[in-house]
């Protein structure tokens, strides 16, 4: 399987400009970096060492950035380069990443792009978070000398079953590995009963600082926000906003403001239309409109500004739960903030973090829409109740720190030698 992939990559690779092209115009690459899609580094690399890390989309980047910078502090002799894949991605990492890390957005895995890419950086470690499983880049960098790590691994059953399918490939992919990290019991069982060999159990989401914001447009919209209360629905799909919307306008008066942030803010404009059409008075912050009284929902549809919006927040519904199509999203960030949370039946990608806020009566999880409307009119009708979920949530959002630790312990006999 793993040749049959390596030929038909090859074969596609021709085609790879043009397809770059149509999605650099469909907004879904950066068209005055997409050349490093094909490996092309538009940045020099440094002499010494250099470690490569990876994070595909938003979520597993941002994960990404407190080991970052604990390997930063503990080895100033190293350079970091981080990769992701999606224009959201680079835009937040553009922003957060410490001073002195590179990034470049990570090569298609095609055979010469990842020989242009290996050929330039060098890296002497690999680290990957969750699963993302380039079998060409993989196996080309075991093969220059490049030492690799799988941390947080994930795999989910539609994966196992097709990897279940060429288990030759399965072996010799994950045996490439020198360090594998499962995200939870159920992926250690799923990677080890592909062939690969588990060292233990970590999840880079379970660590992390708050999210960063901007202090002055914080008081800026907390007055005019004024005495309202605040309801964020967080990281939404399509079909979640108009859920929200309607559980809101089940709410008795006075009703919170709602605040939506959609995972993809280019969804902004249809959002505002559902929205009005259902008779509510939109304000998009993408535009520049302001919050006052008569605004019944701010549509956050801008980026990297979920820790501006959480601190707006009295209670948060998290997307990606609703629809049972996506897997829900990181709760980790709102409970940092001190935040009551409330999620839909869809959380397969946060088993563990969700599990434990729910025990630790941090979160509450609605099987379906009434439920949400229920708990969501009792949280808003009995202030004290979210206060004590929230500091409920800050205290198990704290206790995860302890996950940098473990991974830099992994992680150092992997780590090139200190100089003298």
């Amino acid at each position: 399987m793993l040749g049959a992939y390596r030929l038909a990559m090859g074969a596609l690779e021709p085609l790879a400009p043009v397809i770059l092209r149509a999605r650099a115009r469909a907004g879904k690459e950066d068209p005055e970096r997409f050349a490093e899609r094909l490996g092309h580094a538009s940045l020099p690399r440094p002499p010494g060492d250099l470690i490569w890390l990876h994070g595909a989309s938003v979520g597993e980047t941002i994960s990404l950035l407190p080991l970052v910078q604990a390997l930063k502090d503990e080895r100033p002799d190293l350079t970091l380069l981080v990769t992701s894949g999606t224009v959201t991605s680079a835009n937040i990492l553009g922003r957060r990443l410490p001073s002195g890390v590179f990034h470049q957005y990570a090569p298609l895995d095609t055979p010469a792009s990842a020989r242009r890419f290996l050929g330039h950086w060098r890296p002497s470690l690999a680290i990957l978070v969750e699963s993302e499983l380039w079998p060409g880049l993989l196996m080309n960098a075991k093969a220059a000398g490049t030492r690799l790590a799988l941390l947080g691994a994930r795999l989910s059953a539609r994966s196992v079953k097709g990897w279940a399918k060429a288990p030759r490939s399965a072996r010799a992919l994950l045996g490439a590995f020198d360090l594998i990290l499962a995200q939870d019991a159920l992926s250690r069982s799923r990677i080890e009963a592909l062939g690969g060999k588990v060292a233990g159990e970590l999840d880079l989401k379970s660590a992390g600082a708050p999210l960063d914001y901007d202090e002055a447009e914080l008081a800026r919209l907390k007055s005019a926000v004024g005495a309202r209360r605040v309801l964020v629905g967080a990281s939404t799909h399509p079909g979640e906003d108009d859920i929200i919307a309607s559980v809101v306008a089940s709410t008795p008066e006075p009703r919170p403001l709602l605040i939506l942030a959609p995972r993809h803010p280019e969804r902004g404009a249809a959002v505002a239309a559902g929205l009005t059409q259902r008779g509510m008075t939109v304000a998009r912050r993408s535009l520049s409109e302001p919050i006052t009284d008569q605004i019944q929902v701010y549509l956050a549809d801008t980026l990297g500004e979920l820790g501006l919006i959480y601190r707006l927040a009295d209670l948060v519904i998290m997307g990606g739960s609703l629809t049972g199509a996506v897997g829900g999203h990181n709760p980790l960030e709102p409970a940092r903030l001190g935040l009551p949370i409330v999620t839909g039946p869809d959380v397969a990608n946060f088993r563990e973090a969700y599990a434990g806020l729910i025990s630790a009566g941090a979160a509450i999880q609605a099987p379906d829409q009434a439920a949400l409307t229920r708990v969501v009119g009792e949280l808003l009708s009995e202030p004290a109740l979210p206060a004590q979920m929230g500091r409920r949530a800050k205290a198990y959002g704290e206790a995860g720190q302890h996950a940098i630790t473990s991974a830099l312990t992994a992680l150092r006999p992997l780590l090139p030698k200190a100089p003298e």
